[in-house]
Parts: C-alpha cells; structure tokens; sequence
C-alpha cells in the first residue's frame, strides 16, 4: 500500500496493524517514535504474538500528521514459509504507484526510478518469511534514495550496521504498587478486549481474580491474551483459566486477518516454518525444559541423531535471535548465557517431540540432566557455596516438577526422581519451600521402593518438614526410616531422624523433653556428613530448648555451635546458631545483647538470607526488644520468662503462630 501526506491521500491506519487501541506500551512507543525521528534504518523485534505490527502501525498512524514524512510505503510478504528471493522487491513493484514491471524479472532501479521523490517511510512488516533479501534490499534502497527511513518488523533483527533494534518483550503480568488500580499492563489489554465481548467480566469477577491468573497463565503475550478474551463470551473466567493451566495451543479465533494471527500454534509454526531441520529439531527437543537452562543442558538433551553435540550452541544462538528463546545474560559474560520458552513454544515443541516418537528419550535425559543439576547443587551447598548452590537449584525447580509429575504419570524412574527432590534438601529445609519439597516427597515416596538409599533419604525429609503441622504423621514416618537406617548403618540419618523427634517433642511437651532429641542429634550427626543439615544446626535447636531450664549449658551450645558451623563453612548453621544465640541471650535477660547479636546476624547476610524464615524471626525478635522499655525490671524479666515457657518456647510459639515462616530448626 501507498500513501502520501498531500492531496487526497488514504490515512495512515490503513496499514493494518490489527484492531482495538494500543494499550500497555506507552514507553516502547516513545522510544519507537523517537528512534524513527533520529535514525534511518529501525527494526522492532520479538516473540511470536508481542505485538510487533501493531505497535509500529499505531506510531506511524500517530506520526504521519505531523509531516515527520510525506509518503509511507507498506509492503507484506504472502508466506507461509521462506520465500524465493525477489518475491520482496517485486511486491513492493506492485506497491509502488507508476512502476509498471515488464515481463522479466523486476530489477532494483525500476524500484529506485518509482520511489517517491520526497522524504518517504518504507515498511517492511513481518520481514521474517524474506530475511535475507530484505537485508539486501534495504541496504541498497538506503543508499540509492538518501530521503528514504526503513521500519522493519520481524522476529529478528536483519543484522545492518546502522540497524537501531527496539526489542518487545511481553507484557508485564505481575502486580506493582505502583500500577494505577491495581491493573498490569496484561490485566488492562485483557479487559480492555473484554469490553467488546462480554462487558459485565467486572461484575462477574470483582477481584479480578481470574484475570490476573489468565494473564499469569499466557505469560502477558498480547495475542494470547486477544484469543483469551474472545473466549470470555463462551465460556466463564474460571473455566477458561483451568483450560489455560492445562494448554494453550488451542487458542483461536477465525475472524483475524492475518492466518498466523488465527491461533497461537498458526503464530508460533509461522516461525517453526522458517526454521532448517537443526534448528526444528533443537526447538522441538529444548522445549522439554520448564524453566531456564544453559549451554551444557542444552547439549545433554539435544544432542543426537543428525545433531552433533557442537552445533546446539549455534542453534541456540540463532533461535534466540529469531525471537523463539528467551536470553538472559551476554554472550562472553562471566555468568554464563542461559535461555528459557515462553510456554505456548515449549508446548508447540513437546508436540513435534510426541509426533517424532522422541518425547520418552527426551524426558529421560531432562531427569539425568536433572540429577546431575542436584548432584552438583548439593556439592556446591556442602562446600560453603550456598548462595551459588541456591541459584543452581532455584534453576531447576521447573524441570523438578516436570521430571516428578512424569515419573508419578509413567509409573518409572521413581528412585532416579527422588535421588533429585532429597538432593535438593537445603532448598525445602532451609529456603522456605517446605510444601514445595513435601508434595513431591508425597508422591513419590508411595512408589518408591522402601530399601533404596532415596527412599531412606525421603522419610525423614518428609518428617522434618511435616513435624510442624502434622506431629503424627511425621512420627509415623520417622517409624519406616529408623529400621532401615539402623540397618545400613547410617549415622547421619540417625542424627536426623533424632532431630526431627526433637521438633515433635518441643511442639508437643516443651524445651525440657525435646533438649535429649537435639543433643543426640548434635552428637551423632557426623562432622561434614553430606545430605543433610551439620551437627551445628541440632546444637543451636539444643541451646534454645536448654535456656529454658539450663542458662549456663545454653551458652556452652551457643559457643560450639557458633564454632562448628565456622568450621565447616556452613553459612545457613552459622546463621541458625546467631539466631540461637541471640534467643539465649533474650531469654536470660541480656536484651541489649541479644539485640546487638540480632543486628550483626541480620547484617551478615544482608543480600539474600541464608534462612529467610530465620531472618524474619530476627527481625521479630528485634521489634520486640525495641517495643520493651530500656530499663526492664526484674518483675518483668520474671513474667517474660514465664511467658516463653507457658508457649512452650519461642520456637514451637513461632510454628503455632506463623508456620510458613517458622525457622525449620
């Protein structure tokens, strides 16, 4: 299409970007205008669905009154895969007014003769189907007309030197303080697209409750989103949602223009199509991950067949270029480069996986990959690099659960699945994820076999995080782990299961009876031994219990917890026994102390707590010394005394209280 800002020209929306006003990208249209105001050659790229044409056919339409240029050049290439070359120049022949092609080939100064004399806009949109000669001829058109700018929109950028990429990225779905009546930019565009099909969505959802978890569930893409609301008139809200957490590629509508714009598998097999077979094959076998992942992963599960092992980190490369992977991280970067799917492209992957037959090889290499990942995280805890541990497992969790609800579905590969989720002990244990660990210790404990190292592993993991809210059921699983661990000799799973029936009694009887527990826990436990929590750890849940009854033993605990923990450089024990410390000294009446220890335990770990539910206990404990007057007398000492011991001690009044942010001591 063509037209001019003089005479009876056609407006400017005639480009079809799509319909319904633009919402949610007011930032990323100021910087499209003023990237088109100072530069020639611009390209607005991303994922399949963010809204690239759109987005540049609302700024030209908001630009063109005001003679930024005179003419404005439209072409779209007609493909359903990679076009021949010449199929772009010879459609914008077709555009160009005046430019009457022979029967031959279209050649590039018959384009350049009909080009428009004044300053002219050229847009290319959806470039993707004719990368290659687009680059080519856009390069030549700026040289050969110097009042010509070029607006490309393509899932990649064409790679010109003096090429300005503004990048889309999906809309924000997550809630801010800052965003006016509680609305995202996802929630806006939803119910904005509401509106024209069911306008009483508000007063069936007041909340917005549903809203928020269909944004949540499509990731904030603006065409799923449009496919979603559409479905609001057939469906209700927590319908559509259950639909959306099961799978998304069946999002569609028949009333849009454009076929790839139809549904959300027409948009992502347009970019699927583009694609050589390495590259098929690479998306459809990453699509296995849930979550983020790296270079080595990618090899590990990619590789094979006619893939060989040095070509993924190519692959990779490129598909992140064609908007198909997300990238986090630069290249050459000291923190390697990891990339993650969008969900309806990982969904649109693990079914070219089902079709080729490939999917079981490929979950069977996401558990290995899986084990290796916890193996290695579990290493990196045990050797003093929790937060770089941490940030490995955190990595996984997605891939966790997959690997779990596949296993439990098939009914194999249980032990490998729980030699994963007992790896990662430290993760539910000490980082606040109890239900997370505990509902995959569910699953798969029924299934497992009971004399497998894992299984033994599991029962008092599943103990440890179940003695809070259900004392009986963790007693009855330490009942199965005791055996077994007698049997194989297993002195640190003693020491734990010790520990655990020392969590039971403090809930249940009180810091006296619970003090045996964790010393024994603290003396059996062996000094380093692997998959579990230190020795250090028992022994600050023993100071705690003992400064109830024994102020001096107490202290001594303190002491060599503080110093165990150091030893080993265990910054999560090293944490707990500050805690500990802190508790002992309150309790014995050195508040002063005890605040000092608070503050400097708390300034330690200021970035990130090596025990966040430890951490807010501090803080609580910090704003309860400071609520007290400075000078407490000696009556009142008496009487807060008596209180922590009528609570059966701040520690089990914590779980009763707040047992999602209870220290898992």
């Amino acid at each position: 299409m063509w037209t001019s800002n003089s005479g009876p020209a056609k407006p400017a929306t005639s480009w079809n970007g799509g319909t319904g006003r633009l919402v949610g990208r007011d930032r990323e249209a100021t910087t499209l205008r003023r990237l088109l105001t100072e530069n020639r050659l611009v390209a607005v790229t991303g994922g399949a669905g963010v809204g690239k044409s759109r987005l540049g056919a609302a700024v030209v339409a908001s630009m063109m009154p005001t003679g930024a240029w005179e003419y404005l050049v439209c072409v779209r290439p007609q493909s359903k895969g990679a076009a021949e070359h010449g199929t772009l120049l010879a459609e914008l022949a077709r555009t160009l007014p005046g430019c009457r092609p022979g029967r031959g080939p279209v050649t590039l100064q018959q384009v350049v003769r009909n080009i428009p004399p004044g300053p002219t806009l050229l847009v290319v949109d959806d470039a993707d189907p004719v990368r290659t000669e687009a680059a080519w001829l856009v390069q030549h058109l700026l040289m050969a007309v110097p009042a010509m700018r070029v607006l490309v929109t393509s899932r990649g950028a064409l790679g010109l030197g003096d090429e300005h990429v503004l990048r889309l990225a999906p809309l924000r779905f997550e809630t801010r303080d800052t965003d006016p009546g509680g609305l995202t930019p996802a929630v806006e565009l939803f119910l904005d697209r509401v509106d024209a099909v069911a306008g009483d969505f508000r007063t069936r959802d007041p909340g917005l409750g549903h809203a928020r978890a269909i944004c949540r569930l499509v990731e904030g893409v603006p065409l799923a989103l449009e496919l979603a609301a559409e479905q609001v008139a057939h469906c209700s809200p927590g319908e559509l949602a259950e639909r959306l957490e099961r799978e998304q590629g069946w999002l569609r509508s028949p009333h849009r223009a454009l076929h790839r714009h139809r549904s959300l598998g027409a948009s992502t097999g347009a970019g699927y199509a583009l694609c050589d077979t390495t590259l098929r094959t690479v998306w459809a076998r990453a699509g296995i991950f849930c979550g983020f992942f790296g270079e080595g992963a990618a090899v590990s599960v990619c590789a094979g067949g006619d893939v060989p092992p040095h070509r993924v980190p190519g692959a990779l490369a490129e598909l992140a270029a064609r908007g198909v992977l997300e990238r986090s991280g630069e290249y050459g970067a000291v923190r390697p480069v990891r990339y993650r799917m969008d969900r309806v492209t990982r969904e649109f992957g693990v079914e070219r996986l089902q079709e080729s037959g490939e999917f079981p090889q490929a979950a069977e290499r996401r558990a290995n990959h899986c084990r290796a990942t916890a193996e290695v995280a579990e290493n990196l805890w045990d050797s003093g690099a929790q937060t770089q541990a941490v940030e490995l497992a955190e990595d996984s969790l997605g891939d966790v659960e997959a690997a779990v609800a596949h296993a439990v579905e098939r009914r194999e590969r249980i032990e490998t699945v729980l030699e994963i989720v007992t790896s990662l002990w430290f993760l539910w244990v000490a980082y606040d994820r109890s239900e997370e660990g505990r509902a995959h210790l569910v699953r798969l404990l029924p299934l497992a076999s009971e004399g497998h190292r894992a299984a033994l592993h599991g029962l008092w993991q599943a103990a440890w995080l179940t003695a809070h809210s259900d004392p009986e059921a963790a007693r009855g699983l330490l009942g199965r782990a005791w055996p077994a661990a007698v049997l194989a000799g297993d002195d640190g799973t003693l020491g734990r299961i010790a520990h655990v029936q020392g969590l039971i009694a403090l809930h249940q009887q009180g810091p006296t009876a619970a003090a045996p527990h964790f010393r024994e826990a603290a003396d059996t436990i062996p000094p380093g031994a692997p998959g579990g929590p230190s020795p250090a750890v028992s022994r600050a849940a023993l100071a705690v219990a003992q400064s109830d009854f024994d102020p001096s033993a107490a202290r001594r605990s303190c002491r060599r917890a503080l110093t165990e923990s150091y030893r080993y450089k265990d910054a999560w024990a090293t944490f707990v026994a500050r805690h500990a410390r802190a508790v002992v000294d309150d309790r014995l009446g050195h508040s002063g102390r005890a605040l000092h220890r608070a503050h400097r335990a708390l300034a330690s770990v200021a970035t990130r707590p090596a025990a966040p539910a430890t951490a807010v206990a501090l803080r609580e404990l910090i704003q309860d010394i400071e609520a007290r007057p400075p000078r407490p007398t000696t009556a009142a000492r008496k009487h807060s005394a008596a209180a922590a011991r009528d609570s059966t001690a701040q520690l089990a009044g914590l779980w009763q209280a707040r047992p999602e942010t209870a220290p898992l001591w």
